[in-house]
């Protein structure tokens, strides 16, 4: 599985439903959606100072994301940005690879 960062912001519509069902109703349909799609929720949290809410998520792959993605953008409540998020020994990994490269110019 792959972990994920997904970053959220209410659009008017979402704002009305989240202040009518709650935050708890919202944080469980969110995980049944992640659930629904073959992954798993570590994380999920409400902010304020930029995304509205934050989800630590692991789903099986980036297809998998992408529809997970998609979905949630097309309902029309929240806008979704995803990001993959690496471990530290998977930065390890890739610093130790040697890939050729010519800079412009050069």
């Amino acid at each position: 599985m792959t972990k994920y960062l997904i970053e959220a912001n209410y659009t008017h519509t979402g704002v009305q439903g989240l202040i009518q069902e709650g935050g708890s109703s919202r944080r469980k349909a969110l995980s049944e959606t992640v659930e629904g799609a073959g992954g798993t929720v570590e994380a999920i949290y409400y902010a304020f100072g930029g995304a509205d809410l934050l989800m630590i998520v692991d789903l099986p792959d980036n297809e998998t994301a992408v529809a997970v993605s998609m979905t949630l953008n097309a309902g029309g409540g929240i806008k979704v940005t995803m990001r993959v998020l690496m471990t530290p020994e998977e930065i390890d990994g890739a610093v130790a690879k040697s890939v050729p490269y010519r800079a412009p110019g050069a």
